[in-house]
This record gives C-alpha cells, structure tokens and sequence, in this order.
C-alpha cells in the first residue's frame, strides 16, 4: 500500500520440484564467489516478500540461498499448492522468530506462519487490516488499522496492537493506539507505536496522526503518547535504546523527516533534516532510501543516505557510489548484511510488472541483481541452523 495505503537448502529442491503443480518456481543461479563466505557468517540465506498490486493476490516469497548462489521467485506457491489465493493480498512485513517464518499480508487481514526452514505453511492469525509485526517472549505484536481499507477523512476506527501468543497462533488481548497505526517496536519494558493517521489525512493535513502510542509491556496498556509529526511510518531502536521515527510528511508542504526519540526524556529531541521512506539499522549505522513524492510537483525525489545513531548526523548522502542507483527506477525495500555489510536494495520499478533486487558491495558499487516478484519489499535473514 504504497504512499498511504501501499528456501531453501538444497533438500528443498525436491520438494519444490514435485509441488510445482500450481506454479513454477523460477530459479536463478548468481556466480558470486564470496557467497560461501556470507554463507560460513551465521546465515543460511534470506527471504524476500514481494507486496502485489492490491486486490491481485499477488504478493509472493522469493529465497535467496548464501550457500548454492539460487535466487528462488514464488516459493510459496509450489510448498504450499492447497491453500487458497495462495499467500495472499499485500505483504506488508515479514519476520522470523524461532523456528517459524510470519508474514503480514495486509489486504487479506492475516498473519500467515510458515516453517522459517522449508516456508512449509503452519497456520495463520486473522488480525483485520493488519500493517507490522514485532516479538517478545513468547508473544507477537501486530499493529491493525482495525477497520477496512479506506481513505477517509472521518474514519471513526481507532487502531489497535494485537498481542498473539505463538504458541497457540490466537490472539489474546488488544490494545488501542492511534489512527492508522504502522510501525512496532519493543524497547526497556515497553511498546512503541507508530501512529499514522494516513487514511485520513489525504487532503487534509490537520486529520493525520502526529503521536507515538507507549504502551507498558507488563500490563498491555497505553500509558501515554509522544507528540512528533504528522503521519508516522516506522520506528525503531538503536543500541542504546533511543528510538528514530519516519515521517511521511503531507506529500505537500510539510517534508518527510527523521525525529529521535530520548528513551530516558520520552520526547523528540533532535530532527534531522533527511527524507525517510524506509531504513535498516546495521550497528551504528541506520541506511536510508527515500523516495518522496510531492503532489505539487507531481514527482519524486530518490536519496540514498546513512545516519550515525551515535553522533545522530547524516554522514553519507550517497550510499551507492558507481552510479547504479541511476538503474534504479523506485527504491522500496532495504537490508544490510551484519557480517559482510553487503547492501541489499530492491527496485519495484512501475509497480506492476516484477521487480529487481541488487546486491550492493559495503563500499557502494554492485555486485549483481536479479528479476523478483512484483514490489519487492520486505527482507527476512535466516540464521543457520
């Protein structure tokens, strides 16, 4: 929902090679030499959730293999060829935690569980409107619009976080938060949330969200609301436990920007003026893409840059340095190896044909790039076992 709205080893191969009824999955083979490497590093390889158009069930699950080179497009479909619609309409993030693979997948308001080894389907946890994910001890939180898809600006439905219990795959309790919440995050005993007030804000600044929800971890309830900015996207924690938040701004005259949150202040002390459509934190280092679009020029503007958490400065405005990022027609999704430092960024070009993902080297130039499905988006590490 782009804007406002918007595996696997090698043993797998027979598995997918004799379930392949509904749909082939298509393999690519990448010749990188230091994938062995990547490989010996702590992780088995990675998965891609590509989002789909909304209302097309399209979103799919692509793997990329550190050990044998295979990129996989569309897995999900060929493990798993009884499950209706397949994985469904918009996948909106995706996470491991503990030997199983969830998946959010937006439009079609469930939380699909898969096996984070074979991707083979476990279950799913019906949660309406449902956005992002985030664990703890035992427990998933996900944030949920709670009511339908719809850009209104007198939407009534407040949103809320479900806690589900991972073992049971049910949801146990609810808590209330803003309009529109989207990104979680857990921190020192509490729940942060990012409250955007999108569905509402379209056309009237004022209506959008500007508020991030606290919600004390041991009793489930929202003990208070940090004032920010307008229409709040993700969030997250750095090291220390200080937490950095995107907003999209209003499209118009109010820019998309990066706020600090102070854990021990519980207030926004420090704005850095750096457009954010998405990030990953890698050590001190929070990589960023924006690609921000105005509706008064009717265009985007594409940034590339990085932020020392630490000193909390921009200091690299152009984390691709061979002039690859020319080939890249909308930046959507971002990962960053913890051990090789290899930049992952994807291309969901014009949003309705599939897109492309490139590898990128920790000093910025490419090292290879590969077709996925339609809007990649959403990257997921797998440790090895």
């Amino acid at each position: 929902m782009r804007k406002l709205l918007f595996f696997v080893l090698a043993p797998l191969l027979l598995i997918l090679a004799t379930l392949s009824c509904r749909k082939d999955v298509e393999v690519f083979i990448n010749e990188d030499t230091s994938l062995d490497t990547a490989s010996l590093n702590g992780y088995a390889g990675f998965y891609l959730l590509n989002e789909g158009n909304m209302g097309s069930n399209k979103s799919t699950l692509d793997y990329f293999d550190y050990t044998t080179g295979k990129y996989q497009r569309n897995i999900y479909a060929a493990i798993n060829p009884n499950v209706p619609k397949e994985l469904g309409d918009v996948g909106n993030d995706i996470a491991i935690y503990g030997n199983r693979l969830y998946v959010v997948v937006n439009a079609s308001n469930k939380v699909e569980v898969m096996d984070a080894r074979t991707a083979r389907r476990i279950g799913q946890v019906e949660i309406p409107n449902c956005r992002y994910i985030s664990f703890h001890e035992g427990y998933a939180y996900v944030t949920s619009y709670a009511g339908p898809i719809q850009v209104n600006p007198d939407y009534t439905q407040k949103g809320y976080v479900a806690k589900v219990d991972t073992a049971a795959l049910s949801v146990v309790d609810k808590c209330i938060v803003g309009y529109q919440p989207d990104g979680i995050e857990i921190t020192g005993g509490k729940i942060y949330v990012a409250n955007s007030g999108g569905y509402m804000g379209a056309g009237n600044t004022a209506k959008y969200e500007r508020t991030v929800s606290v919600i004390d971890l041991a009793t489930f309830r929202e003990d208070k609301r940090i004032d920010v900015a307008y229409n709040l996207h993700h969030i997250k924690a750095d090291r220390r436990g200080n937490l950095w938040v995107t907003s999209r701004g209003d499209y118009k005259s109010l820019p998309s920007r990066l706020y600090f949150i102070d854990k021990d202040q519980q207030k926004v002390t420090d704005t850095l003026p750096v457009a954010v459509s998405n990030y990953y934190l890698d050590g001190d280092s929070l990589y960023i893409y924006s690609t921000e679009w105005s509706y008064v020029t009717f265009s985007n503007v594409i940034s590339y840059s990085i932020v020392n958490t630490r000193t909390r400065e921009v200091v690299n405005r152009s984390f691709i340095t061979d002039g690859t990022d020319k080939e890249i027609e909308i930046p959507y999704g971002i990962m960053v190896h913890p051990v090789t430092k290899d930049i992952y960024v994807t291309d969901a070009g014009n949003y309705v044909s599939p897109g492309m993902l490139y590898c990128f080297t920790k000093n910025g130039k490419k090292k290879w790039s590969v077709r996925t499905g339609d809007i990649p988006a959403h990257f997921a590490l797998l440790p090895k076992s």
